[in-house]
């Protein structure tokens, strides 16, 4: 229920607008691309990214998280690249360990921070790759273990 009331020669207001979804640029542009993506029969268009350690050797971060040198991954976003490179490492969810602050440890990756890595865009819309890593060891040796 509306509760704007009517005072004046102005026409009754119904707490409505007269646009319509789809009429600004924007959207028919969004809508234009999502109809040329969904009707195309190529794969998802990515981007090729490189991650980059930007961080000094003896930067007490390193400490956390271990640098796995420079990685190439296909992605759909820089933000995605540092995720599907996160998503190589070794996580708690996948050995007999317990999380100290959280039930995944892809939040602490060296990936993940812009302290540590820097991404760089390579390629844009290929449709040619699936999203993943292209090249680049990253180390399963993510998690230390407590007592030795």
């Amino acid at each position: 229920m509306s509760n704007t009331s009517k005072g004046g020669p102005e026409p009754k207001n119904t707490g409505t607008s007269d646009t319509t979804f789809g009429t600004s640029m924007e959207s028919k542009a969004q809508m234009a691309d999502a109809k040329i993506i969904a009707s195309a029969d190529f794969g998802e268009p990515l981007n090729v990214y490189r991650l980059v350690p930007i961080a000094e050797r003896g930067d007490p971060r390193w400490q956390n998280c271990p640098s796995h040198g420079e990685v190439i991954v296909a992605a759909r976003t820089a933000g995605d690249a540092r995720i599907v490179a996160s998503g190589r490492e070794l996580d708690y969810m996948e050995v007999d360990a317990a999380p100290a602050d959280d039930v995944t440890t892809s939040p602490a990756s060296a990936f993940r921070s812009e302290k540590l890595y820097t991404v760089i865009e390579v390629e844009r819309g290929r449709t040619d790759l699936t999203r993943g890593v292209l090249t680049g060891e990253i180390s399963v040796d993510t998690i230390k273990p407590v007592q030795e």
